[in-house]
């Protein structure tokens, strides 16, 4: 779904700059015996929107919050505290810098909680984390908990059907109409001219069907089932896109329904069996139709309706969510039919998943050289639909770092506030994010992108926010920075994003947990 614009105006299952899922939309929320309707566009990324706002705090549910709130700051000081004390300077000074970033997302940006997963060859894997997983209940956020990862999920079905392409069984550069006959024609569109590779790099010119749903009223769709051949129909009745790329996740839905023509199993089924269950990642699962995320997970979060953030909204109803610090009221976005997202963006996953994934990727253990460096064939993306000097390859995103080279990923957001990304840079070092709130502004989405350089980067040659210090308003230690273990992989040689671009040192990226 479409990527988060710089406007703050648009939410996706893709976020372009956030790189899932993004969408504007009018939502229609009715609440009451009186079913007032309400329109709100829902601030989401990578790829969303919904509108079942959270019941207002009371006075003494806002003390038990506030309470819990100060526990979880105390319990991940004493989690701070008892980390490990031999690491390096420079991983002291990586930890610091990152936590500098987080701290800036919370208390000057209002994501109500932030958590990251670094991991490298130096320093070992170890997490930050900063606010909190549940604003009602004060839970303090964990880089372990479960959130929807939105169009991260499009990067697995891109491996997937490039497994299919090593094997012989699917051609990048055959039709689409070769394996779904008939299926994309009309107003203006033709599978017969568009190509798996167009696909999976959205070049094909097919729209994002999800402009056109979130313009429906919310509790129409929100719960509802949908099927990929559905999805498609609504894309196809809509107006041509006008620029060459453009962002849809209609393209990876189709994909997914090309693997299911070639391997007689659904693209769930072959995900599963092809890379969860291979690099043992046992917190990515599909939800299918079920709304609740299973196991510890964080809560997600986008403005309420008639609050000062959101884009066009009611002003003669008012907001009932959760208030943040700066008087922002929230509503709870977590339950939610993801078949609305399918393969491009359905997956519920961890940032130590995430991670795991993309070192598979890069590390040889998905895909041929071969196969890998087709993914790393890049078109340049259009910079108001993800940033300047972002290029887009089959299901992967390349972007430049301020230390040098580039950082290979996905990102994603999802119908009511979850922001994930992972990406990996020159070096082999890896970075997960997750966000139970999409950044709204553009200094906002600015220092989510300077948390991944600050990430890969190292601590000397990494960015600053861009705001000027994130200690303005809460204690910036009110979050764990916590080491997990040591890594002795090396990395990925430095790659620069333009095409043909090829890892020659993927043996060295095997996973070795």
């Amino acid at each position: 779904m479409r990527h988060e614009q710089s406007r703050a105006t648009r939410n996706h299952l893709g976020n372009p700059r956030s790189a899932g899922i993004q969408f504007s939309a009018r939502v229609r929320h009715r609440a009451g015996t009186s079913r007032t309707a309400r329109r709100a566009t829902v601030l989401v990324a990578a790829s969303a929107l919904l509108a079942v706002a959270v019941p207002a705090a009371n006075a003494s549910g806002a003390a038990r919050a506030s309470g819990a709130a100060d526990e979880a700051r105390a319990a991940q000081r004493t989690t701070a505290a008892h980390r490990a004390t031999d690491a390096p300077n420079g991983c002291d000074a990586a930890r610091t810098a990152l936590g500098r970033s987080l701290d800036t997302l919370v208390t000057r940006h209002v994501i109500p909680g932030v958590a990251a997963e670094v991991i490298g060859r130096d320093c070992g894997r170890w997490t930050a984390e900063r606010g909190v997983a549940d604003l009602h209940t004060g839970r303090p956020m964990r880089a372990a908990d479960r959130l929807r990862i939105g169009s991260v999920t499009k990067t697995f079905t891109a491996t997937v059907v490039v497994q299919l392409a090593d094997e012989g069984r699917i051609g990048l550069d055959d039709p689409v109409e070769r394996y779904l006959p008939g299926l994309i024609r009309g107003n203006g569109h033709d599978g017969r001219t568009i190509t798996v590779r167009q696909l999976l790099q959205h070049t094909s010119g097919l729209p994002d069907y999800t402009e056109a749903i979130v313009e429906r009223p919310v509790d129409e769709w929100r719960f509802r089932h949908f099927e990929p051949r559905e999805l498609v129909a609504t894309a196809l009745a809509m107006p041509r896109p006008a620029t060459e790329w453009h962002y849809s996740t209609t393209n990876s839905v189709i994909a997914g329904m090309i693997v299911e023509k070639v391997t007689g199993h659904g693209v769930e089924a072959e995900v599963r069996r092809r890379i969860i269950e291979p690099l043992g990642l046992r917190d990515t699962y599909w939800p299918g139709d079920r709304t609740r995320i299973r196991g510890p997970h964080s809560r997600s979060y986008f403005p309420a309706a008639g609050s000062a953030d959101a884009a066009r909204p009611d002003t003669t109803s008012s907001s009932d969510g959760a208030p943040l610090s700066d008087g922002t009221s929230l509503s709870d976005g977590t339950e939610w039919n993801m078949t609305f997202g399918g393969a491009g963006g359905a997956l519920v996953s961890t940032p130590g998943d995430v991670n795991r994934f993309f070192r598979g990727l890069f590390g040889g253990r998905l895909v041929s050289a071969h196969g890998l460096a087709e993914m790393k064939r890049t078109v340049p993306a259009d910079p108001e639909r993800l940033w300047p000097g972002a290029r887009y390859g089959l299901g992967l995103i390349a972007s430049p770092l301020t230390c040098g080279g580039m950082w290979w990923g996905h990102g994603g957001t999802v119908p009511g506030g979850h922001r994930a990304l992972g990406a990996i840079g020159p070096d082999g070092r890896g970075i997960a994010l997750a966000l139970n709130k999409v950044p709204d502004s553009q200094e906002a989405e600015a220092d989510f992108l300077a948390a991944v350089d600050v990430g890969l980067c190292p601590a000397d040659r990494a960015p600053h926010a861009s705001s000027t210090d994130s200690t303005t308003g809460t204690d910036s230690t009110t979050g764990t920075d916590s080491t997990t273990g040591t890594d002795s992989t090396t990395g990925t040689d430095s790659t620069t994003g333009t095409e043909n671009t090829t890892g020659n040192s993927t043996d060295q990226l095997r996973e070795t947990e």
